[in-house]
């Protein structure tokens, strides 16, 4: 049964009039999602952030670090990436989830603003969110973070990016990672490969169409059908990856291909742990400030970390 709070949220939203993101330009479509974000996230907590400005694969590239308050010393660190279709968001619409996950978790958390499509196709975001991380492991000791201790998260879109960088780094000589948080991640090559897209693609939060708009704008029609970096489900090997936490939404046309990655993780011999919020909604992570289940969510990433 969907949850009563977020049957609320959308009994509202279609009162409003609420548009689907695949009725509006990408420019539009982005406000719409910011004011979404602020309107049903967490007022941020009490973490120091800085704004930064390193060189990445497409020039200045922008990052988000959040610290939490008191004494100095060494923590671990996760690169959290967002969501958005990677189309849509910013580091600071995720202020709230950012900063109580640094805060809950004691760790210090980067976000990367990593540009969008259409105006950067793939794999532009991917190419970003490898740098930041590089940059991350480089930069540690700087940063007073613990190598050894570094890992990756994202949601939707952002658990795409997430799952495609833990590969990267394991192909690539790194940097090492302890652990992989995905949250209803993309993994598939296309949507409505899976029976969830016919299930719960229309009057709940991601529509199908939806869905194929943002996949429009990120791949359009050159990318290789078997390229891993686009479709996680497509990578040969995905033993040898840090261990995953999967989150998926019972009401999500992304559950079952989530399903699927958490699935190949384990079959591969990689530690994963799948867990469903059943009455919940695609989006559900950024809903912790209207939703308590999601927050109960965000509590639940925040203890793993800081396991």
């Amino acid at each position: 049964m969907l949850d009563i709070q977020l049957r609320n949220l959308l009994e509202g939203a279609r009162a409003a009039g609420a548009p689907d993101f695949a009725d509006l330009p990408p420019a539009v479509a982005r406000g719409l999602y910011s004011q979404i974000l602020a309107a049903s996230d967490l007022a941020p907590a009490a973490v120091d952030i800085e704004d930064r400005v390193i060189e990445g694969p497409g020039g200045d590239l922008a990052l988000r670090i959040y610290r939490p308050r008191g004494p100095r010393k060494a923590r671990g660190a996760v690169l959290y990436l967002h969501g958005g279709g990677f189309v849509m968001g910013r580091p600071q619409d995720y202020d709230g989830v950012a900063s109580h996950l640094s805060e809950r978790s004691d760790c210090v958390l980067v976000q990367v603003d990593y540009r969008l499509a259409p105006e950067h196709p793939f794999p532009a975001a991917v190419d970003d969110s490898y740098a930041a991380l590089c940059w991350l492991g480089a930069h540690a000791a700087e940063l007073e973070v613990d190598p050894a201790r570094i890992a990756v998260a994202g949601d939707s879109a952002g658990a795409n990016l997430a799952t495609v960088c833990a590969i990267l780094a394991r192909d690539r000589g790194g940097p090492l990672l302890v652990q992989q948080i995905l949250i209803y991640p993309v993994t598939a090559a296309a949507p409505g490969m899976f029976d969830s897209y016919l299930r719960f693609g229309e009057g709940f939060t991601l529509t199908a169409r939806a869905a194929h708009y943002f996949t429009g704008h990120y791949l359009g029609d050159g990318v290789p059908a078997t390229d891993f970096r686009a479709a996680p489900l497509l990578a040969e090997d995905l033993g040898g990856l840090p261990p995953a936490l999967v989150l998926l939404a019972g009401y999500d046309p992304l559950r079952d291909e989530g399903a699927a990655y958490a699935n190949r993780l384990i079959a591969a011999g990689t530690p994963a742990s799948l867990i469903e919020y059943a009455g919940l909604a695609h989006g559900f992570f950024t809903m912790a400030g209207a939703v308590h289940t999601a927050r109960l969510a965000v509590e639940q990433v925040a203890g793993a970390l800081r396991r």
